[in-house]
């Protein structure tokens, strides 16, 4: 398998969950710029190429392990899936990338892995929001299989093991409701980047932590979970969770209600993908002490927290873009509104963090551009990322600097 961000978050479980798991060898992995781990992370597991995104760490790394395979850039990424796709073709296995890459610099490695035929494990949700229509015609001209790896669409994958789309009435979506969950607007007003990254559940990277508490990281997994399964949008509902014990839950045309319950571990997901359609024992995973605690649902309060708004209003209107395509024989084609959202979302969260600009401008900025920009034509991949770029420069404008 390969492992794509493998110096995150995800990635450092992921190689964590591989150590307990038997047949599965790591033939690959890439990075953006940490140099030092990636080369640890590459002699632990034996493995012989490595690409990194940022061509000086990428020479750093080749000058210091010349026994290594170094490849650099979005190409190198490329050619590292390439070149495992061919080594299982040659050995009759079968190949997973796990595409861990954070934003959307992540969908060019998902079309990669798709294009190979390779079994995508999918933790990048920004490769379904910014590309979707085109990420789902990838992996129907390869056959490719995608499993999510997003706790909350692999609960939902799970749950809907019970019955296939035409008997789901709803998916339920849930989340924790991130670290201001109660607060009004006029709370938000002076909330830092330390306030923001502080969790009350989950260990995540600064960009994910971020878009948990504004809860556009849950309009994008509405996105995601829309592409992914099928599901309207006026079928999707999300509904906050506060201990993060329920993952998800999908109710049925009958009436029942199936939920995916367990410890916030992305472990669980984790190796859940990699092992599929095995579920694999985790022992280093905490069990779920029933009754330690309690389970309770709220409302997620969308007019103090915008960014869920704007996410179900740019996914919609894509969908009726994309439905309207189809009918006049154009497929996949849709609108720029979901790249728009997350483009100038990364932008606005990036200037968030270095302290350019306030928590309540990042639906702001998010708004502004999906103004300026959420009605442009997409065509293609190449429509895709002009699009992806021309959003990032309007986000810059908006937020204050110039891009």
């Amino acid at each position: 398998m390969l492992i794509l961000g493998s110096t995150g978050s995800i990635g450092r479980q992921a190689l964590e969950v591989v150590a307990a798991l038997s047949g599965v060898c790591v033939v690959g992995l890439a990075a953006g710029s940490r140099v030092e781990l990636l080369l640890e992370q590459a002699a632990k597991h034996g493995v012989t190429a490595v690409c990194l995104r940022d061509e000086k760490a990428a020479a750093e790394a080749a000058a210091r392990a010349p026994e290594l395979v170094v490849l650099a850039g979005e190409a190198g990424v490329r050619e590292l899936v390439q070149g495992a796709a061919a080594g299982a073709a040659a050995a009759g296995a079968e190949l997973t990338v796990l595409n861990g890459v954070v934003g959307a610099a992540g969908l060019r490695a998902t079309i990669a892995a798709l294009e190979e035929g390779a079994t995508l494990a999918l933790a990048n949700k920004e490769s379904m929001v910014a590309g979707g229509p085109f990420v789902l015609a990838a992996a129907r001209r390869s056959g490719a299989l995608i499993l999510p790896v997003d706790s909350e669409h692999s609960a939902i994958f799970q749950c809907l093991a019970a019955g296939a789309s035409p008997a789901v009435e709803e998916i339920l979506l849930t989340g924790s409701g991130g670290p201001f969950r109660g607060l009004k607007a006029a709370d938000l007003a002076a909330v830092t980047p330390k306030r923001a990254l502080a969790h009350p559940t989950w260990a995540m990277g600064p960009k994910i932590s971020v878009d948990s508490s504004t809860l556009m990281n849950k309009g994008l997994e509405v996105i995601e979970a829309h592409y992914l399964f099928a599901v309207p949008y006026d079928r999707i509902t999300v509904v906050l969770d506060p201990q993060s014990i329920v993952h998800s839950m999908v109710r049925f045309v009958d009436g029942a209600i199936l939920a995916h319950l367990g410890v916030p571990d992305m472990r669980t997901p984790i190796g859940y993908a990699l092992a599929y359609p095995q579920r694999p024992p985790l022992p280093m995973v905490r069990r779920l002490d029933l009754l330690a605690g309690e389970i309770s649902f709220d409302k997620p309060d969308t007019a103090t927290f915008r960014c869920l708004a704007l996410a179900y209003q740019a996914g919609k209107a894509a969908a009726a873009a994309t439905g309207a395509a189809a009918a006049a024989g154009c497929e996949p084609c849709t609108i720029a509104a979901p790249v728009v959202l997350n483009a100038a979302n990364e932008v606005a969260v990036e200037a968030f963090l270095a302290g350019r600009l306030g928590f309540t401008g990042i639906p702001e900025v998010v708004e502004k551009c999906l103004t300026w920009l959420g009605d442009e034509p997409l065509r293609s991949l190449d429509d895709v990322y002009a699009c992806d770029a021309e959003a990032r420069r309007f986000a810059h404008e908006a937020a204050g600097r110039p891009a």
